[in-house]
Formats: structure tokens, sequence, C-alpha cells
């Protein structure tokens, strides 16, 4: 059976980003259990949201699941200001993220309006 919330752009863009998050936190230095826990989970759980939403029968609890993962999103901008400060990534890198975020949000605003 396939999911339909599978063929989304947005999903597909989510995961994509949870999982360069994952690689990408596979080298941070010990000590900064903190972020990584914190910075993976906020970024499987817009990816996670998405599918949840979507396995919703009413428009209202869809909805719902789609503004907590923009929040989500949301979420991982501050901990990648922290790994910044804290030389885990560069100017660049911190940058080319946000921006992946930014463009997952506009999307999700674009779900949580239809």
């Amino acid at each position: 059976m396939a999911f339909l919330f599978e063929n989304l752009e947005v999903y597909k863009k989510a995961i994509t980003f949870a999982d360069e998050i994952s690689v990408l936190t596979d080298n941070f230095v010990k000590g900064n259990y903190y972020l990584v826990d914190q910075l993976n989970r906020a970024a499987l759980s817009i990816a996670a949201n998405i599918a949840e939403g979507n396995g919703r029968f009413h428009k209202a609890d869809r909805k719902n699941f789609f503004i907590i993962s923009r929040g989500s999103a949301f979420e991982c901008v501050p901990i990648l200001e922290l790994c910044k400060r804290k030389n885990l990534i560069n100017e660049e890198k911190a940058q080319v993220l946000k921006d992946k975020l930014d463009e997952i949000c506009k999307m999700l605003s674009g779900l949580i309006n239809y």
C-alpha cells in the first residue's frame, strides 16, 4: 500500500532535511549530545507530523499537525544558530540549512492555508 503523503513535495524535502541533519550531527564532537538529540528530533518531527496529519480524517486535525510540523521547522533555527556559535557548523552550512527550512515552512504554510 502506498501512502499518499509520500508523493508530497514538502514531505520529500522534510525527510531529506532530517536525513541531512542526521548525517551532519554524526560528526559533532562529543559533549554536544543535547544539540544532536534536539536537532534530530525537531528535524524528524517535521516529516513525521506531515505524515501523521495526512492520516487524519478531519481537516482541522490535518491542519493542526501541519502547524506542529511548521513549529518543528522553526525549532531547528535556534539550534542551528547555537551549533554555528559553538563552531560545529560554519556560517555557510547554517545558511544553507536555514534556506531549506524556509522553503519547507513556505510549503507547510500553503498546506495550512489550503
